[in-house]
This record gives structure tokens, C-alpha cells and sequence, in this order.
């Protein structure tokens, strides 16, 4: 047996699985976790022969007689008790004290009272209320724990954290801190969580100091002890993943949230996905792939949104439609692209500004010849009609005038009739030479004008082709500018195009990543079905225990992601409901605890049992002491004292025997958990 021998593999030989034991356990661990993790490396090594439970005990007992291992049973010797002891530094509050397994706390009901009499009742709701403060609950305002009447008290919790014993002390009047006495990792220093909590020696004066730590951080800590979630979530953390208050609301449901509706539920305002990730993550399935699911709902409620709004109003006026913005795309990269062909045949002309200004003075003095020409035609014209109309008198015309002189101006001297004709001959011939000359100078002056107009025009042209054929750098700058508006609106057009094209095609591409998740939870359902099954036939062990008819739990790949269903026959009974709701969280107890991702203890209040058959009342209590001893856990129940049932229990079994001393009542003003009544 201990040796390998012809019959016996040196990997079956108990030295073999021995030293297989020793490998695994490098830090300590429990008998559960140190059997889990042998027999997964077992069955991953198809190569290694699979050892049974009996083997493996042997083994252990071989390397603790060798010296080679030691086992430490804890500090309380009759098993591991996560709580110990609830109290209060007021005098009024009635202390509950717990052993190992079954507990049950008992609350003496007055005849014709009801819950709603006072705000807290006898106090068994209150007091999962109080295990959920101080485990870190917000402490809203109109909270109890921070009502007038508790604001002052501090609660304490004796329990477990990661095998070690500490205790816990929070008051309403400061909630954001609480107080830890004992050698527990406070969470200060990243450590990990498969270590011991034990900083210091047992019994020394580190190790019972009592210090004050931030209830965040009181939070990690529990989380990392009690469900091995990481202490520090980091920048690459997954942005839907477990969190220890939701894990913990597994452990102890509140009436008031709900708890006790649906099992795989503990509220009814927790979310789709935060449900989905919590029981993955407890009964070991990849949690990420409901986180993933998650992310992919908020895609699609985002790019739904974006659809409707970029259909509507202005801004679906501003982003039209696809047809609509590729053609006015195709008309803005054509203009774009005739004016970069411009700027790259521009040539700048350094003295085009002179030249502009010489075109333009050239221009002028052509205008002023035009104008001056004008003038010397009309004058032309105007001596050309003298020289026309303008007629000299006749030579008789004279002759009479001559005679007709002599007569009327007889006593007059006279010139002779030869010398006046030569006159009057000589004033016509000037007449007309001058009308000659005047129109001979003008036709000179039209002439040059015409001429220097012609020289003119040719030094325009000049100019004329250098602008043309080029352009100054302010110009060119303004091309440049224009083309950088028109490229801008392209790229508008562009990205508004694509936005459409995008949000047109998301649709599509959404459901095929959908498709792929389901794919992937099928596959990882398929991968863990030693997990699906554990689970699976976990419930239906515990349900068979309470009813003839066997339960079921399934665990179905959906496009919404994964689905746990839970059914007892006869289940629209309110009865059957919570009975469901006992036989879910039993199984996640014994799993969870298996895998070392448990505090250690499950809590029911009173209204699970609402409803409840008195034989199956008897049954679960029964069932609920037997799978906390055998699994290591603490099962604590809060009942009124009229509910506990009388019969049905299987002989040698008393429930009785785990009773709390201390007992509840709402007959007496200080009877109830906190030893006063307020509303």
C-alpha cells in the first residue's frame, strides 16, 4: 500500500499520493479544499489514476504519523463557529450566543400581536439586519441603526474571519468606520487570499489589537476571506463582477428586500446580471460570461437609442440618411479635388500687386484717350460743317456795296474798289485755311492718340496674361483656405455617413455577438458539467429529503444569458416557494463551503417558514443541523416559538438541544432583541 509494488503504480502508492498532498499544500489549508484541489489534479491528468476519498484519508494519516504534516483543529474543539456571540455595550440588548450547527433563535409571540406593532418587533428580522450591518450593509439614514433611539449603541459581533477569530463593533453614529480586534489582515497590504490571516503569534499583543478600518475596506476583507474575491479590484477589473454584499445576501436574505421571492433572487431590485454573476460565481461557472452579456445589453439599449435619436428631430435633419450623405460626399470630393488641382498649377507672382495697379492705370489712360478722341471727332465734325455752310459773297454782292458806299458816305475817303477786293478775297481764303488747319490738327491728334491707345492695349494684354497665368501669395492663401473648408466638410460628411452606416449595421452585429456569448455559455456549461451536476443533483437530494416528488434545478444557455430555474411540484404555493428557496441556499451552503467560498454560516428568518407545513418545517430543520455538521457550516434559524413544530422530527433528534438561551419576546416592552420598543 505504501510502497509501489508490481501490482501497485508508484502514483497510487499512498508514498506517492503523499508526496502529491505535499505539493499542493503550501500554505495551510482545509480538509475539504486539500481534497478538492487533489482530485481536480487528478482528473486534469489523464496519466494519474484517480484516488478515492478512503485513499486520500489514508494518505493524510501516513504523512501526519511520518510528522510530516500537522492539523489544527481550530479554536473550538467541537468544530469551526463563524459566529459566536451578537451584542451590544447598551444593557438592554438581549446577547445571542452560537454554538456549531443548527441554532435556532426563538421569539415568544404575544396573543393577538402582529409584526406591525412596533418597527421591530420581537427583533429576529432585526437581527439578520444587524449580522448585515455589521458585515459592512449601508447604514442608510432612515435606517434603524441610525435611528434616534439606536443612534448612540455600538454592536459587536464575535466570528470567524478566514479561520480566525476576531471581533467587529460598528455604531449608527459613525457607519463609515468599524473597529476589529484580532490578528486579521485589515486589508492594508495586498496579500493573497489562499495565506494565513495570522500576522502575529496567537495569544500576543499585535495579534489581539484592536483597529479601526474604513467599512470599504472591511468589506474587501470579508470578500477575500469569506468568497475569495480579490481584495483589490485594480484598474483591469471587470466592470460587472461579484461583490461581497451581493454574495453575502445569499447567506442571509432580508425580508424587506425581498429575499424571499425567487431563489437564485435575493431583492427584487437586484439586476438581471447581477444575479447571473453571483450565482456563477458561487456555484463555480464562468462568471465573466454574464458580465459580457451585460455589456452587451448596454450596447444594444445604447446603439437603440442612438437609432432613434439620429432618425428624429433636428438631429436626424442633421444627420439624414446614407443615400442622402454619400451623395453629398461625392459632390464635396469633387470640389476638393478641382481645387487641389488648382493650387498645384498656381504660380505666385511676386510683383502682381504693381501689376494690378499698372493694368489698372493703363486702363485709365487708355479711357482718357478714348475721351479726348471723342471731343476732336465732334470737333472735326463740327469744322467740316462750317467749311460746308460757311459761303462767301459774290463779286457783285461787293461791287454794290462799293457803289452803295459812295452814296450814302459820299464826304468819306474810300479805298478802291481793286484794293477791297483783295481784301475780301484775302479774309475768305483765311476763313477757310483756318478751318482746314483746325481740322488737320485735330485728325494729328486723333491719330497719336489712336497710336499710344495701341500701345497701350498691347501692354495691357501683357499684363493681363502675367495675372492670368499666375496670382499673388494672398490669393494663393485663400485658396488654400477654402480647400481646408471644403476637406473639413468632407471629413463631416464622412464621419456622419459612417455614424449611419454604423448605427445601421449594429443591429446585425450585435446579435451575431450574441450568438457568439450563448455559443461560449454553452460551452462553458459543458466544460464545468462535473459542477452542473454537483449542483443539479445537490438540490434534488435536498428537495427529495422534504417531498416524496424530487425538485429540480436547471441551468440553461439563453441569448439573455444564463438561466437557473428551480422547481417543486406544487410550486405556486407559497409554502413550496420558500421551501425552494431553502433547498437552493443549502446547496449553495455545502457547495460553496467545499470550495472555500462560504463565511462559514447560513442564516433563515422566521418568514421562510411562512406557509410552511409543519411536518416539512420539522424535516428542513432536521436536514438543515445534519448538512451544517456534516458540511462544517452554521445553520442559524429565527422562528417564532408557535411555529416550531411539536412532531415529525426522525427519533433521536431534538430540536430542543439547539435552542438559543436566550429567547425573544414582544409581551413585555424589553423583551424584544433590543430591549426597548421605538418606532
Amino acid at each position: 500500500m505504501i510502497l509501489p509494488s508490481k501490482h501497485m503504480r508508484a502514483d497510487r502508492a499512498l508514498i506517492g499520493v503523499g508526496a502529491e498532498v505535499l505539493r499542493v499544500l503550501g500554505s495551510p489549508m482545509t480538509v475539504s479544499k486539500l481534497w478538492d484541489q487533489i482530485r481536480s489534479r487528478r482528473s486534469a491528468d489523464a496519466a494519474n489514476p484517480v484516488v478515492d476519498y478512503r485513499w486520500f484519508v489514508l494518505a493524510l494519516d501516513l504523512l501526519y504519523m511520518l510528522r510530516a504534516i500537522e492539523f489544527d483543529r481550530g479554536p473550538d474543539p467541537q468544530g469551526v463557529v463563524m459566529i459566536r456571540e451578537v451584542s451590544s455595550d447598551h444593557e438592554s440588548f438581549k446577547t445571542l450566543t452560537f454554538g456549531p450547527g443548527l441554532n435556532v433563535v426563538l421569539a415568544d409571540k404575544s396573543r393577538g400581536a402582529s409584526d406591525r406593532q412596533s418597527r421591530n418587533g420581537a427583533g429576529k428580522s432585526s437581527f439578520v439586519e444587524l449580522v448585515h450591518f455589521l458585515c459592512g450593509a449601508d447604514a442608510r439614514p432612515d435606517g434603524i441603526f441610525r435611528s434616534d433611539a439606536l443612534r448612540d449603541w455600538t454592536f459587536r459581533a464575535s466570528l470567524d474571519v478566514g479561520g480566525t477569530p476576531c471581533s467587529v463593533s460598528r455604531s449608527g453614529r459613525a457607519p463609515g468606520r468599524v473597529h476589529v480586534a484580532g490578528a486579521v489582515d485589515d486589508g492594508s497590504q495586498a496579500s493573497d487570499r489562499g495565506l494565513p490571516l495570522l500576522q502575529d503569534e496567537p495569544g500576543s499583543a499585535a495579534a489581539s489589537a484592536c483597529r479601526e478600518i474604513p467599512n470599504e475596506r472591511w468589506k474587501r476583507v470579508l470578500g477575500a476571506r469569506w468568497f475569495g474575491l480579490p481584495s483589490d479590484d485594480g484598474e483591469d477589473a471587470e466592470r460587472f463582477r461579484p461583490t461581497f454584499r451581493s454574495l453575502f445576501s445569499f447567506v442571509a436574505r432580508r425580508q424587506e428586500s425581498g429575499g424571499f421571492q425567487n431563489p437564485v433572487q435575493h431583492s427584487t431590485m437586484q439586476q438581471l446580471w447581477d444575479r447571473q454573476v453571483a450565482v456563477c460565481y458561487l456555484v463555480g461557472l464562468d462568471w465573466t460570461i454574464p458580465g459580457r452579456f451585460q455589456e452587451l445589453r448596454e450596447k444594444e439599449k445604447a446603439s437603440k437609442e442612438l437609432r432613434k435619436v439620429a432618425r428624429s428631430g433636428e438631429l436626424g435633419r442633421y444627420f439624414g440618411n446614407a443615400a442622402e450623405l454619400r451623395t453629398r460626399l461625392t459632390v464635396a470630393e469633387d470640389r476638393a479635388a478641382r481645387l487641389r488641382a488648382r493650387l498645384d498649377a498656381f504660380r505666385v507672382v511676386p510683383e502682381y500687386r504693381d501689376l494690378e495697379r499698372e493694368a489698372s492705370d493703363v486702363t485709365g489712360r487708355i479711357d482718357e484717350l478714348n475721351v479726348e478722341n471723342v471731343v476732336d471727332h465732334d470737333l472735326v465734325r463740327e469744322l467740316r460743317a462750317s467749311l460746308a455752310t460757311e459761303h462767301a459773297p459774290e463779286s457783285r454782292d461787293l461791287e454794290k456795296v462799293y457803289r452803295e458806299a459812295g452814296i450814302v458816305l459820299p464826304d468819306l475817303p474810300r479805298r478802291r474798289i481793286e484794293a477791297v477786293e483783295r481784301f475780301h478775297r484775302a479774309v475768305i481764303e483765311n476763313r477757310r485755311a483756318h478751318l482746314g488747319g483746325e481740322i488737320e490738327s485735330a485728325e494729328r491728334r486723333i491719330a497719336e492718340r489712336d497710336r499710344r491707345k495701341d500701345e497701350l492695349d498691347r501692354r495691357r494684354t501683357e499684363i493681363m496674361g502675367l495675372l492670368k497665368s499666375g496670382g499673388a501669395l494672398e490669393h494663393y492663401t485663400r485658396m488654400r483656405e477654402e480647400l481646408g473648408r471644403v476637406e473639413a466638410d468632407v471629413e463631416m460628411l464622412r464621419e456622419r455617413r459612417g455614424t449611419i452606416e454604423r448605427l445601421d449595421s449594429a443591429k446585425t452585429d450585435l446579435e451575431l455577438e450574441r450568438t457568439g456569448l450563448v455559443k461560449v455559455l454553452r460551452d462553458d456549461v459543458h466544460e464545468r458539467e462535473s459542477i452542473v451536476r454537483e449542483v443539479i443533483l445537490g438540490f434534488e437530494a435536498l428537495s427529495h429529503s422534504l417531498y416524496e416528488q424530487a425538485g429540480s434545478l436547471t441551468i440553461s444557455d439563453t441569448p439573455n444569458g444564463p438561466r437557473f430555474e428551480v422547481h417543486i411540484a406544487s410550486e405556486r404555493s407559497k409554502g413550496i416557494t420558500n421551501m425552494q428557496i431553502f433547498c437552493f441556499d443549502l446547496m449553495l451552503a455545502e457547495i460553496c463551503a467545499r470550495r472555500s467560498r462560504w463565511p462559514g454560516f447560513l442564516i433563515h428568518d422566521s418568514h421562510l417558514f411562512d406557509g410552511v407545513d409543519e411536518r416539512q418545517i420539522a424535516k428542513a430543520l432536521q436536514i438543515g443541523a445534519q448538512r451544517a455538521e456534516g458540511a462544517g457550516f452554521q445553520y442559524i434559524v429565527t422562528m417564532n416559538s408557535d411555529s416550531v413544530p411539536t412532531e415529525g422530527f426522525a427519533e433521536g433528534f431534538d430540536v430542543r438541544d439547539h435552542i438559543v438561551e436566550t429567547r425573544l419576546t414582544d409581551a413585555t416592552e424589553t423583551g424584544g432583541l433590543f430591549g426597548i420598543r421605538f418606532d
